[in-house]
């Protein structure tokens, strides 16, 4: 397992990236477990991942198994809180498109008036 793990960059406990990549395990382990992709379709879909370093990841899944399935379950839960925080406290930007929005909708029905 030492040498796998040299495909890994491990920032914390919630934060593994591959290495040479900005890509973290979830993305990769996500369309794997989730999406039920092959490494083949995950490799072609990530520019900056190597098929070497998808089997990796899937490898160092299958020998973590309940140590990654709570890694993913955090992140997880992490992206649904903030999915609601931003429900809760839209950026301001996210507020002006919906009032541009709304205003487009308004003008072109008095089009068809």
């Amino acid at each position: 397992m030492e040498k796998l793990t040299y495909y890994f960059i491990f920032l914390d406990d919630n934060d593994i990236r591959v290495k040479g990549t900005r890509v973290g395990i979830e993305t990769i382990l996500y369309d794997y477990i989730y999406r039920d992709r092959s490494p083949e379709a995950i490799a072609n879909t990530y520019d900056s991942l190597t098929l070497e370093q998808v089997y990796a990841t899937i490898l160092y899944y299958l020998q973590n198994q309940d140590r990654v399935r709570q890694y993913i379950a955090n992140w997880l839960e992490w992206g649904h809180q903030m999915r609601e925080e931003q429900k809760r406290n839209p950026p301001a930007i996210s507020e002006k498109i919906s009032q541009l929005r709304k205003q487009r909708l308004l003008s072109c029905r008095g089009d068809r008036n």
